[in-house]
């Protein structure tokens, strides 16, 4: 029996860039919180790259705040590293959307540059045990659809248009049903 509420997901998505001196502690590393700010940049990254900008969604009177927040540190990151910040998709319906995460340092390029890590365009390898440099976190969180009144909404019946154009993103990128 095929589900009245299909949910889909993505492939990895993933950005580049270098820890900065003000996101360290004084122990050395990056500082705990920091990593739920990397999460973000992550995921409306990887929304973007599917066409979808997070602003565009509130302009039509949606929003999708964190409903849970989950992290598991395996190693830190340090100033100046260069980290990758990988997400994806691991349901996306019309009440709620989860991602997941996994932040990795990369080694061999001073430059950042995205293509060196199979990065172009964002896009990364579909197989997590695929994904290039050294695993520093693993995370997820959770959202749901509210309108600006934050009261929950079926997005499939608040936007119509909104839902189906994300659906079929995702479906072109061979998101899974």
């Amino acid at each position: 029996m095929k589900s009245r509420n299909p949910v889909l997901t993505s492939r990895w998505h993933g950005t580049t860039f270098r820890v900065r001196y003000q996101e360290t502690d004084q122990m050395g590393v990056v500082y705990h919180a920091n990593y739920l700010s990397w999460f973000e940049s992550g995921r409306t990254e990887m929304f973007r790259e599917l066409g979808f900008a997070y602003r565009s969604l509130e302009n039509m009177g949606v929003l999708l705040p964190v409903t849970t927040a989950d992290l598991q540190f395996k190693s830190p990151a340090r100033y100046d590293d260069l980290v990758a910040v990988y997400a994806r998709l691991t349901t996306f319906s019309a009440l709620r959307v989860v991602y997941e995460y996994e932040i990795r340092r990369l080694a061999g390029t001073d430059t950042g540059d995205p293509e060196a890590f199979g990065l172009a365009g964002g896009s990364a390898p579909a197989d997590v045990e695929q994904l290039p440099g050294e695993l520093l976190v693993t995370g997820s969180t959770s959202h749901v659809w509210l309108n600006t009144d934050w009261k929950p909404v079926r997005l499939d019946r608040m936007l119509p248009e909104l839902f189906l154009a994300i659906t079929m993103a995702l479906r072109e990128e061979g998101g899974a049903v």
